[in-house]
């Protein structure tokens, strides 16, 4: 399978950014990049070749020509809305395909290879294999808990819970907060309800 080049249109950047770190540890992703304005996709897929634009839906009202002017243009390039409130069935026929920010892993693995015309083992994640206690502290991580905050509540020292997060890090490929949260979700580990 060719290596996949993925763009991103979301103007809130937890979302962005978490995003690109999700998609940067799936295997046959090579290349993610984001933009907060229709303008800064618009320059991005100018200089690089992509297969495939991950775009929050109310772009897709608020550009409406614009967008049909580069689904023309960039006529092989898959447009997949990224939902997560909801927006109405009319909006979102305008697209190839929507992924839920409730998917897990093997969810969004099966639609991103579909999209792609891949395998999607080939797309998957490896496995990260975090122990128990890993898990622990991503899911006190994920909640907003400092790093001596989650010492405290697993009454381990600061310096274990550095190396944890060092540890999940290298295992997910996943280095930033926001990117680690929207993993947790993904994998299940945590509810957005729980906010």
């Amino acid at each position: 399978m060719k290596h996949a080049h993925i763009l991103i249109l979301e103007d809130a950047p937890v979302v962005r950014e978490g995003l690109k770190s999700i998609l940067e540890s799936l295997r046959n992703i090579d290349y993610v990049a984001t933009a907060g304005t229709f303008e800064e996709l618009t320059h991005l897929m100018k200089r690089k070749t992509c297969q495939m634009v991950l775009i929050s839906p109310h772009y897709l009202h608020s550009h409406q020509k614009q967008l049909q002017q580069l689904r023309s243009q960039y006529s092989n390039v898959k447009w997949i809305g990224v939902q997560y409130t909801l927006f109405s069935e009319d909006l979102m026929s305008k697209l190839d395909g929507v992924v839920d920010v409730f998917d897990n892993q093997d969810t969004l693995s099966t639609k991103l290879s579909k999209w792609l015309e891949t395998n999607p083992d080939e797309i998957s994640q490896g496995k990260e294999n975090l122990t128990e206690r890993e898990t622990e502290v991503l899911k006190l991580l994920a909640t907003g808990k400092s790093n001596k905050d989650i010492a405290d509540e697993l009454n381990i020292s600061i310096n274990t819970v550095i190396t944890h997060r060092k540890n999940i890090s290298q295992k997910t490929g996943i280095k930033s907060v926001s990117g680690l949260t929207i993993y947790a979700v993904v994998q299940n580990l945590i509810s957005l309800d729980n906010y």
